[in-house]
């Protein structure tokens, strides 16, 4: 089953790429894509890149990307994956924020999707935007919102500053934890600046038959300080109480980056679902 590798906020493709070779010597054909908004999709704000650097301006530039929603980048994806596919389901692997998109394509067209790996993702599941899960008292130990210049709303998107030499240290703790410093380095330089709002503050509603049909795995990293832990674990129960089938959950002692950090693991958990996916609904 072909697979496609599906980014979170403010990253791209080129996230995976440790995770595309390790499933390339498993003899796992894989996919990496940008979603809308993001990654080589993903003009920066002009003022990112002005010189003298105006910060207010930075801050308060509207985002070329607030026009992205959960339901747009779907469809956008959905298309990809109907020519990567060529007619076959594909293995959704998602990945933070690209948890909410994956969860919007299963839903809408579920026979495209032969299974749903979720990485350290939202999953709203609930008919709660997933941006609204931020205010759980799970999310209380996230180091995210620290990261967050400027008005969201005023601007259309989540804004962080890469280039910040003075919030380097936050990202690499919120992102990269157990990344090794040089790659958390050229990591945090390839960040995109702003995330669109419009993915995470959109109501999605699943239903059982359709979503909750798809055979559903969730990967949580335990040293994770963007989506802690105790969150990603109220996303499985929630996916189960839509599901058919129970989540089959895999453990990896990683950061939010298990891409980065533990990309043989991380590829291992992948390729088990690609080959055996019946393996996911327990059978």
């Amino acid at each position: 089953m072909p697979v496609i590798l599906i980014h979170g906020s403010w990253h791209g493709s080129w996230c995976w790429s440790p995770v595309v070779e390790q499933l390339a010597a498993l003899g796992v054909p894989s996919v990496a894509l940008d979603l809308d908004g993001h990654g080589l999709r993903n003009p920066a704000p002009r003022a990112y890149g002005t010189r003298p650097f105006d910060r207010a301006a930075f801050e308060a530039e509207p985002s070329p990307v607030a026009h992205v929603t959960a339901s747009s980048a779907a469809a956008d994806l959905m298309d990809r994956i109907r020519m990567i596919g060529g007619g076959r389901p594909c293995l959704l692997v998602a990945h933070s924020m690209g948890g909410t998109v994956a969860t919007a394509v299963a839903e809408l067209d579920p026979e495209l999707v032969g299974g749903l790996v979720y990485v350290a993702a939202y999953a709203p599941v609930s008919g709660t935007p997933a941006g609204e899960y931020n205010a759980r008292p799970e999310m209380s130990d996230s180091h995210v919102p620290s990261l967050v210049v400027g008005d969201p709303a005023g601007v259309g998107a989540l804004r962080v500053d890469p280039r910040d030499p003075d919030r380097r240290a936050g990202i690499k703790e919120a992102f990269y934890n157990d990344v090794d410093d040089r790659t958390a380095d050229a990591a945090i330089d390839l960040l995109s600046p702003d995330s669109p709002l419009q993915i995470l503050s959109e109501t999605m509603a699943v239903t059982g038959h359709r979503f909750g049909s798809i055979p559903h795995a969730y990967v949580v990293c335990t040293l994770d300080h963007a989506i802690p832990p105790a969150m990603q674990r109220r996303f499985v129960k929630e996916i189960d109480a839509v599901s058919v089938s129970p989540t089959t959950v895999t453990e990896l002692e990683a950061s939010h980056a298990p891409f980065l950090s533990r990309p043989e693991a991380l590829a291992g958990a992948i390729a088990a679902a690609a080959t055996k996916p019946y393996d996911l609904v327990g059978n």
